[in-house]
Parts: structure tokens; sequence; C-alpha cells
């Protein structure tokens, strides 16, 4: 499905993740500003502009994601919307787990950063994108790329702080989707499922969780980074998702299902 001149912007910590969608969507013609650290993602963007041979647009917006004044998400938003003319989607990727560990030992400054990125720039980032979208009366789609964690299922021991800021960001979704369809705004989030980099299966072994994925996924396999995500997002801020709003997709091959306590077996 192709999303030919779309225009997109779309944050990065610079993982794997969030630079293969990156790539997806350059690949299908979308001209893209990433937001981020900038000396990470210009390298990046340099990345996906040479292996498609300089026929796309790649540019870059500097942002801290521990910045606590919501005017300086504004500006950064402001800056991206006019390098493109005006933002046809968003799409959210970045990310901070932490290390897993029980959160009566969580310290005080480690849960503030991963709230502060994990929820608190998601709400700054949609407000500043909304407002733009709706006062320039274009509609467009966003969409956050949140974890299994975040839901009723798919739970996992030691990401307590983590997990309830990817529960915040769906539910953020469902109620900013019921406020914005007025102004053509759709708002959707994926929640992926782990794969063998992620914090979790790293905590109990990387080749345990390689040896038990057939009793943590129905598909028996561990999502792959490069591939298993970047359709959806197509999707999502495609036309053809037009009537989809205030929805989580779940990109986890069943995992979330399967198993919903993960600790009991691994």
């Amino acid at each position: 499905m192709g999303n030919p001149g779309k225009k997109v912007l779309l944050t990065s910590n610079g993982d794997e993740i969030s630079l293969n969608v990156a790539h997806h969507l350059a690949s299908r013609g979308c001209r893209l500003v990433l937001m981020g650290n900038e000396r990470t993602l210009k390298g990046a963007a340099e990345k996906i502009i040479e292996s498609l041979n300089g026929v796309v647009v790649v540019e870059v917006v500097e942002l801290d994601m521990e910045e606590e004044k919501e005017a300086v998400f504004d500006e950064a938003v402001d800056k991206a919307w006019k390098i493109l003319g005006n933002l046809d989607a968003f799409v959210h990727c970045y990310a901070y787990e932490g290390k897993m560990q029980n959160h009566l030992q969580l310290p005080e400054n480690e849960f503030k950063k991963i709230v502060q990125i994990n929820f608190m720039a998601a709400w700054y980032l949609l407000k500043a994108v909304s407002k733009r979208m709706r006062d320039h009366k274009s509609g467009g789609s966003i969409v956050f790329l949140t974890s299994i964690i975040g839901a009723e299922r798919g739970l996992y021991q030691g990401a307590a702080a983590y997990g309830s800021c990817s529960a915040g960001v769906q539910q953020l979704i469902r109620l900013s989707a019921l406020e914005s369809g007025k102004y053509q705004i759709r708002v959707n989030a994926i929640a992926r499922g782990l794969h063998l980099d992620d914090e979790y299966p790293l905590s109990v072994g990387k080749e345990r969780a390689k040896k038990l994925v057939h009793e943590a996924n129905p598909l028996n396999r561990w999502l792959d980074v490069k591939n298993d995500l970047a359709s959806t997002v197509i999707y999502l801020i495609s036309d053809g998702s037009s009537f989809m709003t205030g929805t989580t997709i779940f990109v986890d091959g069943g995992q979330s299902i399967a198993r919903p306590r993960m600790r009991s077996y691994m």
C-alpha cells in the first residue's frame, strides 16, 4: 500500500524499530522529518537517503524528550511543520523502558525519566501536532507505537512504570480520538510484541528466550524489527484507514493472548 507524497513527522531514539519504519515510509514516497537526537538521526537520515539512491527527502529536527517545558515540544513541531509545509501524519516511536527492576526499588529520578519520555512527551507532541492539523483544517493521522505491556494482557514483571505509561498512552489515543474526530484528525496506536533485544527477554536470558519462544508466541517467533510493524504504520497513515480512529492494533503474533503473565513460564 503506497503513501505517495505523504508528509510524515516520525520520532525516533535511533532504535532499529523506528528507523526501519522510517525506511519503509521513505521507500513508499513519503517525505519525512525525523525528530529526536539530531546527531544520532542525521546519520540515520543519510543512510536512508543513500539506500534509496537519493530520491527521497529526510530531514532532522532536534528534540530532547526529557525536556519538561511544553513550549520546547511546540517549537520543534513548528519547525518540522515549516520544513514540510504541513503534516499528513505523525508517528511517535520514541520510547524508553529502562532496566528491568522491581517497582519498589525504582529510584525517583528514573521513574520521572520514564514518565517524562513515555507519557509527557507523547502528551506534548499530540497537542502540538493536533493543534496545527486543526488550525490548518487539513485533518491527519496520528499513530503511537506502544507495547503489549500497556494492555490488560501480555504483562511481565520489572517494568511497572513503563507499562503504566504505555497504558496511559493507549487510553490517551481513545480519548483524544473522541475529541479530535470533528477536525478529521484520526488517532490510533499499535501495541507491539517483544523482540529478542527488548529488556525483558534480555533479563531472562537471550538463549532461554529463543528456546521458549514456542510457549511465548503462537507463531513461534519473536518480533521481527525490520518487517513486522511498518505495514501497520503504513496502513494507519494511509487513506485506506480513513474510518479508523481510537483503536489500538496488536502486532504481537498472539503473544499477548497465549500467556498473559510471562513470568509464569520464563
